[in-house]
């Protein structure tokens, strides 16, 4: 069974990374630069979404659906 995740707009893009590793494609498909980056580990993901001008909500979403083994 999957882990369910609560991935919210103040968690950081990098512990999100570490904690659930298929983030990383949604994180890719965006073409956010967070994978690997050494601001990753400060950035949330409000901060990363306004950063690279992406919808947060529907982000967010990606990002649970990913972890849910569904993208």
């Amino acid at each position: 069974m999957k882990e369910l995740s609560s991935i919210g707009r103040d968690m950081i893009v990098d512990e999100i990374m570490r904690k659930w590793p298929a983030t990383v494609a949604v994180m890719l498909s965006y073409r956010m630069l967070c994978v690997g980056c050494p601001i990753g580990t400060f950035h949330t993901v409000a901060e990363a979404c306004r950063e690279h001008r992406i919808d947060e909500a529907r982000f967010i979403l990606d990002l649970e659906s990913a972890v849910r083994g569904e993208r």
